[in-house]
């Protein structure tokens, strides 16, 4: 289904031509909108929330005049914002530092969470519309705005359409908790702002949680709203991104009929993901909660919102329990010093006409006021109830996550003023007030920065959007039963991609106060010597595990030999010197990284001693391992004890020793002329080329012919070993890899003298590269081939077997 957003689509082209275009609309919804939270000020502030709840949302076609949306149950959460908003206000009027010797009044109205009642609110806001103006006076739509600028909406369907209303007559809108990614288009909401991080960054950052725990398999539930499904969206492209396959998506709304909430519940009950993301906003996903609840508890892992992963509403509930272990990621928690006060202190009496105010008393108290909204009460409200001792949604402070963003998105609009103000002070020190535009508070907007006492630094990027910063939330189960949100990692958008991410494992609390991670994947890792074959008509997360074609081997790193050093033929062909060996090929492949970039004094320096002598460490160890092996046959020979003359202190002498010669050849080419940086003009008339010259031509030839003679000597001992019987004989192996080392850098000569320019770095690093590769394939994956697929082969009794015709590499 579509979103529903078809009365803001007309709206787009109500507004497009100017105040003559915006009357009509005026007439067409009907008596302005009053109110409900009003006081004046020098400058004034207007403020829509979901102060209560609509019993339907219907979707007009503005073919006729759309009925009027019925405004049902209070919603303390929703007063709180607006009460945040009142404290704000009273703050900033209160200090000399923020607009000396101007106030901030405000104007709160009520949309019920109707994209409809919404509009309207926005119309009242622009056009300053009164009580007597009759429905078909266009001068009603034309008076100058009654604020400069508009905080609001809670979520994100209504605020789409408040901010296409006032975007072409450039009336700054602020959101506290609309997140979806669609609000980010400047050409569609170019005066939209928002101080809640827009849902790109958490879908985001949902995917790379989902993939962090190894959950390949999940299934999805969203609002069927523009919040869950541009959420949704970016969710999927994200995920597919990670490796990440989903099962199932299901696309609900609140006022969905029954039967469609038991089909999604059907479909999450039956379905194989045992990890479900829950995007959804709060008033969407209860009545799934209360299908869920009516056949007990699911057993799954949920994954939620912000909208809902820290709505005390939910953990309270005690229907709700099995969302024990929930985790999601919630804007971060605040303290506003004085706000607790500040609730505690409203009273009907503030405003006796407030039909609001006696709303919320009745609400909170379960009383009625003579003659008051709730009559049915049988209890009597006498105005003594204190606030202070009340725990709800509207008394609770220990989540300020979204009021914080509330107390900020005033002080937005403040200091953009406080800016503009400072910019007109010849205006004002002339004695005029300075008149301003709600044009003038957009550009302030855009540029305003600044810090507020929680410490969070504020500011918009070009989108309007504010910096992504989520806590990653747990549900965890304390001892009295009672659910708590437990902040165990967090997601940060301003630092580096590979920093953005950190969690706390150790401790998270899971689905059902499991200690270990949940499992939820489509089909479990293939074992060595399988391979995946894709299941027909699945995703690619579902597959069978079938056995490996003869000569293909497993897609396994060298992390092999460190798990299997225990195994006789690690242990055979001398596990210490083979290990040597794999750190000094990692040295030689990382030396070619010293050959890039623009050549300087160390880096050339650096390129040619660090590659003679990681070469010389490599070659000494395979030299080394060549000498074992003849040792090793001649002390089988009766009366023979020569491997005492070479056992492994010896052998790490050697390879200590030949290295030595290397550095010190090294040291005596960089004393007396070492390479340096040099700009080639030779080459290329019209080019000059940087690159190093070796400096003493001896010391370059010196340090290549040692690693020749060394690789030289190490193939002429392994071609004599070639052929010994025992099966733990790698010399021809080692033969195999000198040849191609060997061939490689004689080959290498002539390439490298006749190479002009900046093909000579190229073919060295070619060198470094092929020969590296050589010696690690030739001497190691024969190994790996036995460990992995012929495990049989892996035993003493065939290593020590006097026949060579076994073996099968």
């Amino acid at each position: 289904m579509a979103p529903r957003t078809d009365v803001v689509q007309l709206l787009l082209v109500v507004g497009v031509s100017g105040m003559v275009a915006a009357a009509p609309a005026c007439s067409l919804l009907g008596q302005p909108a009053l109110p409900l939270l009003s006081a004046e000020g020098d400058i004034n502030i207007g403020a829509v929330f979901s102060l209560h709840r609509n019993a339907l949302f219907k979707v007009h076609s503005f073919t006729s005049r759309p009925e009027k949306t019925p405004c049902i149950s209070f919603n303390p959460r929703e007063f709180q914002f607006a009460q945040t908003l009142i404290f704000a206000l009273e703050e900033i009027n209160n200090s000399s530092d923020l607009l000396p010797g101007l106030s901030l009044g405000y104007q709160v109205y009520d949309s019920c969470g109707s994209v409809p009642l919404a509009i309207h609110s926005a119309l009242a806001l622009m056009n300053s519309l009164e009580p007597e103006d009759s429905l078909g006076d266009p001068s009603s739509c034309s008076r100058p705005p009654a604020v400069l600028g508009i905080v609001g909406e809670s979520s994100s369907t209504p605020t789409i359409g408040i901010s296409s209303l006032v975007g072409p007559f450039s009336i700054p809108v602020i959101s506290h908790f609309a997140t979806c990614a669609c609000l980010s288009n400047r050409k569609r909401f170019p005066s939209f702002f928002r101080t809640i991080p827009s849902d790109f960054y958490q879908s985001r950052a949902l995917a790379k949680l989902v993939k962090h725990f190894g959950w390949t398999w999940v299934g999805v539930v969203n609002s069927n709203s523009d919040y869950g499904n541009n959420g949704m969206a970016t969710f999927m492209e994200a995920a597919r991104h990670e490796g990440v396959c989903v099962e199932y998506q299901e696309a609900i709304y609140r006022t969905d009929p029954r039967e469609r909430l038991l089909e999604a519940v059907r479909v999450i009950r039956r379905a194989t993901a045992r990890v479900v993301v829950l995007f959804l906003g709060l008033g969407d996903l209860i009545p799934l909660l209360n299908e869920l609840a009516l056949e007990g508890d699911p057993g799954l892992q949920w994954v939620g919102s912000e909208s809902w992963i820290t709505a005390r509403l939910l953990a309270e509930n005690k229907a709700y329990s099995f969302l024990s272990g929930a985790v999601g990621f919630a804007i971060r928690n605040a303290r506003l010093d004085g706000l607790e006060g500040f609730l505690d202190k409203v009273h009907p009496s503030q405003a006796p006409d407030n039909t609001l105010l006696r709303e919320f008393w009745e609400t909170v108290f379960q009383c009625s006021f003579e003659g008051g909204i709730e009559q049915g009460s049988s209890t009597l409200c006498t105005g003594t109830e204190s606030l202070a001792e009340l725990k709800n949604q509207y008394t609770d402070v220990s989540e300020l996550r979204i009021p914080n963003k509330v107390y900020t998105a005033v002080y937005a609009i403040a200091h953009a003023l406080h800016n503009l103000l400072t910019d007109l002070k010849n205006d004002t020190d002339s004695g005029n007030r300075p008149f301003y535009t709600p044009q003038q508070v957009l550009q302030y907007l855009k540029e305003v920065k600044f810090r507020v006492k929680t410490g969070e630094e504020i500011w918009f990027d070009a989108n309007g959007d504010a910096v992504a910063c989520y806590d990653l939330v747990n549900w965890q189960q304390e001892k009295d039963g009672t659910l708590q949100f437990h902040a165990v990692g967090l997601y940060d958008s301003s630092m580096p991609p590979e920093q953005r991410f950190t969690i706390n494992q150790g401790e998270l609390v899971w689905a059902g106060g499991q200690a270990e991670v949940p499992v939820s994947v489509c089909s479990e890792s293939c074992p060595p010597g399988t391979r995946k074959a894709v299941q027909k008509g699945k995703p690619v997360c579902c597959y069978d595990c079938v056995p490996c074609a003869e000569g293909e081997i497993s897609n396994i790193t060298a992390v092999v030999f460190s798990i299997h050093k225990d195994t006789p033929i690690v242990r055979a062909n001398n596990s210490e010197l083979s290990f040597l060996l794999l750190f000094s090929l990692t040295l030689c492949f990382l030396c070619s990284l010293t050959f890039i970039g623009r050549p300087s004094e160390w880096s050339c320096m650096l390129r040619h001693t660090a590659f003679g002598i990681t070469f010389v460490l490599c070659i000494s160890c395979v030299l080394g391992k060549t000498i074992v092996v003849l040792m090793a046959f001649r002390a089988t020979l009766p009366s023979s004890n020569v491997m005492k003359w070479f056992g492994p202190p010896q052998q790490r002498l050697s390879v200590l020793a030949f290295t030595l010669i290397q550095v010190l050849i090294c040291v005596l080419w960089l004393t007396v002329s070492p390479p340096f940086p040099y700009k080639n003009m030779k080459t290329y008339k019209e080019k000059i080329i940087l690159e190093c010259d070796v400096g003493s031509a001896i010391g370059f030839w010196a340090v290549l012919g040692y690693i020749g003679l060394l690789a030289l000597l190490c193939f002429v001992l392994a071609f004599l070993a070639r052929k010994l019987p025992d099966n733990f004989n790698e010399a021809k192996f080692i033969t195999f890899s000198m040849l191609i080392f060997c061939a490689v850098w004689i080959t290498f000569i002539p390439a490298y003298v006749s190479s002009p320019g900046k093909f000579t770095v190229a073919v060295e690093i070619f060198a470094i590269l092929a020969s590296s590769f050589g010696l690690l394939f030739c001497i190691f994956a024969p190994k790996c081939f036995i460990i992995l697929l012929r495990p049989e082969q892996n035993t003493k009794k065939h290593m020590m077997r006097k026949t060579s015709n076994d073996i099968r590499y």
